[in-house]
């Protein structure tokens, strides 16, 4: 029995989102990694054909379907074994700040411009000296009048050079309380005083454009803000549970695509007169891939029915995050191994697979800060 039951639409859309990927993104991605970004305009067709910021409402221009549309993108360019066009963290874990906690008149002036693929986003929390601990960011926010002076730099912001837009986590300094201190602007580029530095050179992910963001005496309008003053903890606390839901289905799908890709390698390569997965020491590898893959796919699977019904399920999705992100470097860890001296050549999937597949037990929080939050939820 499935836990998830698609409809034929979500099918239907399954296979109209490969077509897309198998057209507009694969035969690029060379290039693309080459060059260490993606171009704006490949959002742009994304937006053309209804694949951004699928949830948000009608009334903004948006589908507003559920979920399993955007799991559905998200496994199909995990599949596609490129992660530099990271539309997940646009329409799933920025654009949600904007839908959830911005003024009616910011969301009619940004949602429709980050469904057509006009307006890229980004979230910047991480700091040289303040990464998983939100509360020690020293990115500051001080009122004058109605507007607010920010100054301040981030680091290790995803989509940093292609943003046209960052929802920017800051402190109050006049606030003791850490938790209460914090708030979230939305900050257009270009403003004055917000100026992008250097694109970051990673392991792996080589056409993400990661970057560093620098605010000097950057003005704001307090219209800017999303929620009340003082709620941004809050706000970055509750929607940590889909971002570290979409952080475990980009991973898992990728190990998946590349398992499947090692089934047929070790079919078709031979080593002493047969197919390598003809010998026990590579069967048995393989099943023991196999069902770590099982096994996180029914904890996934349930765990996304279980956001989509809004259950807490922070402590559950912490685990999976931490669980699945491991279990998926070991498993194409794995694949690289039973390729040989061709898993570690650019020409097999398995090599850019194996790069990027190591940043997931970093990003979203790190799997320590996971096994944390698990750990004061049980009350230890």
């Amino acid at each position: 029995m499935e836990i998830i039951n698609y409809t034929e639409e979500h099918r239907i859309f399954k296979e109209a989102v490969a077509r897309f990927f198998e057209k507009e993104v694969v035969p690029h991605v060379e290039e693309w990694e080459e060059a260490g970004i993606v171009p704006k305009s490949v959002w742009k067709k994304m937006g053309e054909q209804g694949f951004l910021c699928m949830q948000v409402p009608e009334e903004y221009g948006g589908m507003g379907v559920d979920f399993l549309y955007s799991v559905i993108l998200m496994e199909e360019l995990a599949r596609s074994n490129f992660f530099g066009l990271l539309t997940g963290l646009h329409s799933d874990i920025v654009v949600p700040y904007i839908l959830s906690y911005a003024s009616e008149e910011l969301k009619h002036k940004y949602l429709p411009s980050c469904i057509s693929g006009d307006i890229i986003t980004a979230v910047a929390m991480t700091e040289p000296n303040a990464g998983s601990d939100l509360a020690g960011i020293r990115t500051t926010a001080v009122e004058d009048g109605d507007h607010v002076i920010i100054n301040g730099q981030k680091t290790f912001i995803s989509s940093g050079i292609n943003a046209d837009l960052v929802v920017l986590a800051v402190r109050d300094p006049k606030v003791d309380n850490p938790h209460r201190a914090i708030d979230l602007y939305v900050v257009e580029a270009g403003t004055p005083g917000f100026e992008k530095g250097r694109r970051l050179k990673k392991i792996g992910w080589h056409s993400q454009d990661t970057a560093e963001l620098y605010f000097s005496d950057c003005r704001v309008h307090k219209s800017q803000r999303l929620g009340q003053k003082g709620s941004g903890f809050v706000m970055l606390m509750e929607k940590l549970q889909q971002e570290r839901l979409v952080c475990s289905v980009g991973a898992l799908a990728s190990a998946e695509n590349i398992f499947q890709l090692t089934v047929k390698y070790c079919g078709e390569r031979s080593a002493f007169g047969k197919p390598i997965s003809k010998f026990q020491n590579t069967q048995f590898k393989l099943v023991e891939m196999a069902t770590e893959l099982k096994l996180a796919r029914t904890f996934l699977d349930k765990l996304i029915v279980d956001h989509m019904e809004k259950k807490d399920v922070v402590t559950e999705v912490s685990m999976a995050k931490y669980w699945i992100t491991e279990a998926a470097t070991r498993i194409i860890d794995g694949c690289l191994q039973l390729h040989g001296g061709y898993g570690y050549c650019e020409e097999y999937p398995v090599a850019r697979a194996w790069r990027d597949i190591r940043v997931f037990s970093i990003f979203a929080g790190t799997n320590e800060i996971m096994k944390t939050i698990v750990a004061k939820r049980m009350g230890l």
